[in-house]
C-alpha cells in the first residue's frame, strides 16, 4: 500500500510522530453489534450466521466492523479522553491518540505489550475477546513500566489460511494485500484483478472469512457501544437496492460511516462485482437475474470507466457460465 511506503521509518520511530515519545500506550475496542432482539435466541452463535450470508449470493455483505459507527472517530475520541485524564492525575503530560490514522504499527505494538498474540492471518488474537476488536494508541512523553507480551495460542490450527478465498494468506503471519478481498474492495482505487473478481463473491466491503473460522472468535465480545450497531439498510440488504443508490443517496446513507470513505464509485464497482458472481454462481435461472441484469444495464453508460469495465464485466457472468456448462455437459 502507497502510503506504507511513503511514510517509510515513522512507523518504527514513534518519537518521529509525537516528537519526545517515549511510551506507549495502547488499547482495544470490541466492535462486535450488540444483540438484537431477532438475534437473542442465538446470540453466541453470530459466526455461522455471519458464514450463512455468505451462501446467498443476492445478499451484500459488508464486513461487521463496518455496519455502525466509523470507528475511527469513536475510539480516538476515547483515547484522547483518556489521555486527557492521565494528564490530569500525572500533570503536565505530552500526548497523542492515534487509532489507524497514522503510519503506526499497531498489531504489533499492541502484541509487544500484551493485548494478545499476532495469529497466522496476521490479525491480533487475544484469549478472552478473539479478534473483534479495534486497536488504539496513546503516544506520551512519560516513561512508565512496560508490559509483558503474551504467548501465542495458534498451536497447529490452520483454519484462517485454509478459508482464505483468494488465498492472500500465502503462509503463516504472511498476507499478501494484492489479493486480500478487504484491500481490494476497500484501499485499492483502480480496476479489481480479473482473476481475483470471481472469488470475492457477495462481499462488497471487506472480508471477514479468516476471523469467522477462528476458534477463538467463540469469545468475542459484544460491544457496549451503541456507535456499532448495525445500521438499518446496511445489514441483509440485495445487492441491486444498493447499486441503485445515488451519489447523493450513498452520501446520506453512509454519513458517519467508515464505508463513506470509499466513495460512490469504488461503492457502484465493487456492487457490480458481486452482482456479476450472482448471476454466474446462482441465479442465472431464476427471477432475480432479470433485476440483476436490468440495473447493471442502467448503469452502463456510467461516467466512470472504472463502473463501466466492471459493469461490462458483470453483465458478461451469465454468458460464461452458460458456456462453462456447455463445455461440462460435452
Amino acid at each position: 500500500m502507497h502510503y506504507m511506503a511513503a511514510h517509510g521509518l515513522k512507523r518504527a520511530r514513534p518519537a518521529e510522530l509525537m516528537p519526545g515519545t517515549v511510551s506507549v500506550i495502547t488499547a482495544r475496542m470490541d466492535y462486535l453489534p450488540r444483540v438484537s432482539p431477532a438475534e437473542s435466541a442465538d446470540a453466541g452463535d453470530w459466526q455461522a450466521r455471519e458464514l450463512a450470508r455468505l451462501e446467498r449470493p443476492g445478499e451484500a455483505v459488508i464486513s461487521v466492523y463496518a455496519r455502525g459507527r466509523d470507528y475511527h472517530k469513536v475510539m480516538r475520541a476515547r483515547l484522547q479522553k483518556l489521555g486527557e485524564r492521565i494528564a490530569e492525575h500525572v500533570g503536565q503530560l505530552g500526548h497523542r491518540a492515534f487509532t489507524d490514522s497514522a503510519p503506526v504499527l499497531e498489531a504489533e505494538l499492541a502484541a509487544r505489550s500484551g493485548q494478545g498474540w499476532r495469529g497466522k492471518h496476521t490479525l491480533l488474537l487475544n484469549r478472552d475477546a478473539g479478534s473483534m476488536f479495534f486497536l488504539g494508541e496513546i503516544y506520551v512523553d512519560m516513561v512508565l513500566p512496560a508490559s509483558e507480551p503474551v504467548t501465542a495460542h495458534c498451536g497447529s490450527c490452520s483454519a484462517c489460511i485454509d478459508v482464505c478465498p483468494t488465498q492472500a494468506i500465502v503462509a503463516p503471519h504472511r498476507l499478501d494485500a494484492r489479493r486480500c478481498i478487504s484491500y481490494l474492495t476497500i484501499e485499492h482505487a483502480g480496476s479489481i484483478p480479473l482473476e481475483l473478481r470471481p472469488l470475492i463473491g457477495n462481499r462488497i466491503y471487506g472480508c471477514d472469512d479468516c476471523q469467522l473460522v477462528c476458534p477463538w472468535n467463540k469469545f468475542a465480545q459484544r460491544s457496549a457501544l451503541p456507535d456499532f450497531d448495525e445500521r438499518v439498510g446496511l445489514t441483509g440488504q440485495q445487492l441491486q437496492t444498493l447499486f441503485g443508490w445515488s451519489e447523493a443517496e450513498f452520501l446520506r446513507f453512509t454519513e458517519g460511516s467508515a464505508i463513506r470513505r470509499i466513495g460512490h464509485e469504488r461503492w457502484l464497482r465493487n456492487l457490480a462485482v458481486a452482482m456479476g458472481n450472482a448471476l454466474r454462481v446462482a441465479l442465472k435461472n431464476s427471477p432475480d437475474a432479470s433485476a440483476l441484469q436490468a440495473a447493471l444495464r442502467s448503469h452502463s453508460q456510467h461516467s466512470s470507466e472504472l463502473v463501466r469495465e466492471h459493469v461490462l464485466w458483470a453483465l458478461q457472468q451469465t454468458n460464461v457460465s452458460a458456456a462453462h456448462s456447455t463445455q461440462t455437459a460435452n
